[in-house]
């Protein structure tokens, strides 16, 4: 292939090869000859008005591919799955935030799986649903969050199965990004971090917001605190996947109410995946609005805990006992105080010590969201960490403890030609 520009450089291409990724090298030989100067003058003239440096001249257009013409091997199929109830307040602006993206729209699927919303919610997904055909709603009867996972996994006809959550939304780059990761990594699992939102502009919703991003509120869960530099972790709220990966592990555990991402993640670890936390992806996800919420949803999390630890054969981190060992240490030093000498003191110390240390986070959110919001967070701490305490009580008791007998609850895909499924006993 040869071509002649305008200032006389001939370009001879005498070799092109693919490489990986798409990429293609080129070797080039350039031989530069002089034109005559009236032929230089002309291909001057003709090159003026999109020159470089000249007054009121116009910039030149820019003529690099976008990522959506770039050549190279075709972009995968996405199936994203939203687990969805009584959501009526956010799915519309998740939905608008997904079909917002750079990701090309006829390679997207989205399927809702809805567990029987009591409000509004399965009108709003079926409305999304009737102006745009990659949208899909699902039935979820019962109404748990793995059962509904899985049923959209199951519908999905996409190479890459990617998790969202009907109470975030989503930036413009945050599906392809994370598609990148997944091609480009070693990684099994692919995740960004949560910035959490208010729901509402009111001191408590600014608290609830600012507790659930602080080391003091969720220890160090790195994708809600952040990182600097991706890096491998226990577990991402929001996984991306290739989904030969449920075909060698199976689904999620439909046992797990709460906390099914730790037992997947985990059971993925187990199997030799690798999950990566990406830090410059980030979702925004909105707080719940009230205390009595965020200590119905924590005490949740706290109940279910024992029961991931039973099922996958470990404590992953020292942080998620934390909260127990405070309340049983309240409480036995309590117990303690009218027998043993000094029990009395030690009950009084932990107290102090821990009022302490919330006063001292509740001045630190003062200080960033102001004094009303400072003075909620003194008692969003608290409700944070006793309620999760008391649950994971309660499931040490109901799921070590008292061993109740479990159902095998790890679903599988369909079998299909070619895959193989690994079977996975529950705990």
């Amino acid at each position: 292939m040869r071509a002649l520009l305008e200032v006389g450089v001939e370009i001879d291409v005498f070799s092109i090869y693919p490489l990986d990724r798409g990429l293609w090298r080129y070797s080039l030989r350039a031989v530069v000859c002089e034109l005559p100067p009236d032929e230089k003058a002309a291909a001057l003239a003709r090159r003026a008005p999109a020159g470089r440096g000249t007054e009121g001249s116009s910039p030149r257009p820019d003529t690099s591919p976008s990522p959506a013409r770039a050549t190279g091997p075709p972009l995968p199929l996405i199936s994203v799955v939203i687990p969805c109830r009584d959501e009526q307040r956010y799915i519309g602006a998740c939905l608008d935030s997904i079909l917002a993206s750079d990701y090309p729209q006829e390679r997207l699927e989205v399927l809702v799986a809805d567990g029987m919303s009591r409000d509004h919610s399965r009108d709003i997904v079926a409305r999304y649903a009737a102006q745009h055909p990659s949208i899909r709603l699902l039935d979820n009867p019962r109404q748990v969050t793995p059962t509904g996972l899985n049923a959209a996994i199951r519908s999905a006809r996409g190479d890459v199965v990617m998790r969202m959550d009907a109470h975030a939304v989503y930036p413009p780059h945050y599906i392809p990004r994370l598609v990148a990761a997944l091609r480009e990594t070693a990684a099994d699992n692919v995740g960004g971090v949560i910035a959490t939102l208010p729901t509402d502009d009111t001191p408590i919703a600014r608290a609830i917001a600012a507790a659930l991003a602080h080391p003091f509120g969720v220890g160090n869960a790195h994708f809600r605190i952040g990182v600097t530099e991706p890096r491998l972790v226990e577990n991402i709220p929001f996984g991306c996947w290739r989904r030969d990966v449920f075909g060698r592990i199976g689904l999620f555990d439909e046992e797990m109410v709460r906390n099914q991402d730790d037992e997947f993640n985990q059971r993925l670890i187990r199997h030799g995946g690798r999950v990566l936390l990406i830090p410059d992806v980030v979702s925004h996800y909105y707080a719940r609005r009230s205390l009595r919420q965020v200590a119905r949803m924590y005490f949740g999390y706290g109940y279910f805990k024992p029961l991931v630890f039973r099922k996958v054969g470990r404590v992953m981190s020292l942080r998620q006992l934390i909260p127990a060992l405070f309340i049983l240490s309240l409480a036995l030093t309590a117990a303690a105080s009218a027998w043993v000498p000094g029990a009395r003191l030690l009950f009084f110390g932990i107290v102090a010590a821990y009022a302490a240390a919330v006063l001292g986070c509740a001045f630190h959110t003062a200080l960033r969201h102001g004094a009303a919001s400072g003075v909620a967070a003194a008692a969003v701490f608290p409700t944070l960490h006793l309620s999760y305490g008391l649950g994971f009580l309660g499931g040490l008791w109901d799921h070590v403890v008292r061993r109740r007998r479990h159902s095998a609850a790890v679903a599988v895909l369909p079998q299909t030609a070619g895959t193989r499924t690994v079977p996975v006993q529950a705990g």
